[in-house]
């Protein structure tokens, strides 16, 4: 594992990790998934197939960038104790 200095935050690069874009890594994980996390540390998505997580990775980071990330989110369910609190 590589080590990333920044003065703010220290990153640990996963080894094998390939830098895309120059805004995110994309790593083949040990059970044969695939991660993607910012330059910055922060995991981003995980999927069975490399070429889709760098797909939905830089769709998401776009989304993010531009604010519209909130028109593709929904709470598929809800839970609930049974108790106001």
């Amino acid at each position: 594992m590589n080590t990333i200095t920044n003065p703010e935050v220290e990153v640990k690069v996963p080894e094998g990790a390939e830098l895309i874009d120059d805004v995110f890594y994309v790593w083949e994980t040990r059970y044969g998934l695939f991660s993607s996390m910012t330059k910055n540390g922060r995991a981003m998505l995980t999927g069975a197939y490399r070429e889709n997580v760098i797909t939905m990775t830089r769709w998401h980071l776009k989304c993010e960038q531009e604010g519209t990330l909130h028109l593709y989110t929904r709470v598929v369910g809800g839970s609930s104790v049974g108790v106001d609190l």
